[in-house]
């Protein structure tokens, strides 16, 4: 499986020549298991979309080693097919639909925005955009939202980093994972005693608690983990890498500041120029089914690279270029289909929300550093900058 880049912000070069000789191909994936790898775009939603997928995968990105599970994290509805799935999902999802993120977390989104770029504005030169905003604002939304105190950040943020690098052992991942459990399972048992407890977490315990749901105690801590991790870690890493195309292509960066009409169609770009799922998401054929001109087999492994997906010339015209005035139906940079991420509305607020102000409020922000020295996260589950060093 293709996974070193040579250049910044393009997925790795191989990807071009797979997507024009063999979209679908037999490849080696890091664990060691052989399987197919799709490079292109419809092919890639055929993939997500397909019942005949299963979402019941191992974890293919990382290194084989014996006895190796899912670093000790029980499996969540995400990897569930239906109707299991969709049980669980239709518990979470009234409180990441676009309105519900407009009315309850919009507000106290835009309130640490604007405390955060103060204290940016305050404090020296230069300055990290990874911890000055990247990191901060997706770990206070994700807290608001599931009720989590914020001011344990470092260690839920710690434990994520080493679950989520593939160049960690097992053994790492594991001890990871298990705090993460064990914090999880703390806090249900803290906020099943605390009656004026708020957030998602303290709802789906009243609900559990009450016969109104299936969820075990089991469940509430693989999915408590499961947000917990995801919500942040992601938007961080989208975050940093957004901010750094913005201030490495100076058209683009005007286009964002000078029309405000033009925030949501950047973001779609971003999302699906910069795509950062780097190893993209597999599934487990349930029957034989032909995709691409190939026969994929009961049991096979099947890997979308959505990076590749989303650079498809056949779907995108000029797909390595960012360009805000496209007009585009859909990308899969939050996957496809019934399994979609759930967060997507959550991630596309924060972007919203914190790049123009960012742009607007700092219009000279550039590197400290040159370009070539950003440090960027390449062994993460998702592409990133570990840090943004910036002054104005």
């Amino acid at each position: 499986m293709p996974t070193t880049r040579t250049t910044l912000f393009d997925p790795p070069a191989e990807y071009d020549r797979l997507r024009e000789d063999q979209p679908v191909t037999r490849v080696r994936f890091p664990n060691g298991q052989d399987g197919w790898l799709v490079t292109r775009f419809e092919e890639g939603s055929a993939v997500f979309s397909d019942p005949r997928m299963s979402a019941r995968r191992p974890r293919h990105d990382v290194a084989p080693e014996e006895g190796a599970g899912e670093e000790g994290l029980d499996p969540t509805f995400v990897m569930m097919d239906e109707p299991d799935h969709g049980q669980y999902r239709r518990l979470l999802a009234g409180r990441f639909t676009p309105k519900s993120v407009q009315t309850t977390l919009q507000p106290y989104l835009d309130r640490i925005v604007t405390e955060h770029l103060d204290a940016l504005a305050a404090g020296p030169k230069p300055a990290d955009l990874v911890q000055a905003l990247a990191l901060p604002i997706p770990c206070l939304v994700i807290c608001e939202l599931l009720g989590v105190p914020y001011g344990d950040r470092d260690g839920f943020h710690h434990a994520t980093e080493v679950m989520m690098d593939v160049s960690k052992t097992h053994a790492e991942r594991t001890a990871g994972a298990r705090w993460l459990t064990g914090y999880i399972g703390d806090l249900v048992t803290s906020l099943r005693g605390d009656p004026k407890a708020t957030g998602l977490l303290a709802d789906l315990i009243r609900t559990a608690d009450a016969g109104g749901s299936i969820l075990t105690d089991r469940d509430l801590v693989s999915i408590g983990a499961l947000l917990l991790f995801a919500g942040h870690d992601t938007t961080m890493a989208m975050i940093g890498l957004s901010a750094l195309t913005l201030l490495t292509h100076p058209a683009q960066r005007a286009q964002l500041v000078g029309d405000p009409a033009k925030i949501g169609p950047a973001v779609e770009e971003l999302l699906r120029y910069l795509t950062i799922v780097q190893f993209g998401l597999g599934r487990v054929a349930k029957e034989d089914v032909e995709l691409g001109g190939q026969r994929i087999h009961a049991g096979d492994l099947v890997v979308v690279a959505m990076p590749a997906a989303n650079r498809d010339p056949r779907t995108f015209d000029r797909p390595d270029v960012p360009d805000f005035d496209r007009r585009m139906t859909r990308h899969l940079a939050f996957g496809y289909g019934v399994h979609q991420c759930l967060g997507q509305n959550i991630a596309r607020a924060e972007l919203k929300t914190i790049l123009p102000q960012l742009f607007r409020r700092f219009p000279d922000l550039r590197l400290a550093v040159p370009e070539n020295e950003v440090p960027m996260d390449v062994h993460g589950t998702n592409y990133g900058v570990r840090e943004l060093p910036v002054t104005w």
